[in-house]
């Protein structure tokens, strides 16, 4: 079983050389996306629970299994919401598991400004949010991005337990 997994990761590395080789071209983006569920005088919210969920997630008064919460986060240069902006991030995340923090999170990342503007990157897929790094797939794109393939990987840069709002460190890499 070993030998056949060895073969496996090395025909998957020499795919994506060729891809390589034949001049495609790698693409490497950062960005800071703004959550903000609750809403201040400085900050409207951008997360808003669309589905509330039966089932209490134990040890999160906040959220149930089940939530989901529609998503129009800021995308920023910088940490800061009044750096320049890079997009919009669409979509919406559901806490998916019973048993831990862990969500579904499906988002168009849409770029309104610099290089990129118009052009838009799909992810999905499972975020455990308590991970110091969580890796989820890139899943298609528009514009510059139309047919992209690669994952992104994000951090928790902060993060109110209160208010349930955060800003995501985002690092994107696609072919």
């Amino acid at each position: 079983m070993a030998s056949v997994k060895r073969h496996v990761q090395l025909l998957l590395a020499l795919a994506a050389m060729a891809v390589v080789a034949q001049g495609a071209t790698t693409t490497h983006l950062q960005f800071y996306m703004h959550d903000t569920v609750t809403a201040s005088a400085a900050s409207p919210a951008t997360a808003m629970r669309t589905v509330r969920g039966p089932t209490p997630a134990p040890g999160n008064p906040i959220n149930r299994f089940g939530d989901m919460y529609t998503i129009d986060d800021a995308l920023t240069e910088e940490p800061d919401l009044a750096s320049r902006a890079a997009g919009r991030a669409q979509g919406f995340y559901l806490m998916a598991s019973r048993s831990a923090d862990q969500l579904l999170l499906s988002g168009n990342m849409v770029f309104t400004a610099g290089k990129y503007n118009g052009s838009t990157v799909a992810m999905m897929g499972r975020d455990a949010i308590l991970d110091e790094v969580r890796e989820l797939p890139v899943v298609g794109g528009t514009g510059a991005f139309r047919g992209a393939a690669g994952f992104v990987q994000i951090r928790t840069h902060s993060f109110n337990a209160s208010n349930n709002n955060a800003v995501l460190k985002v690092d994107m890499y696609m072919i």
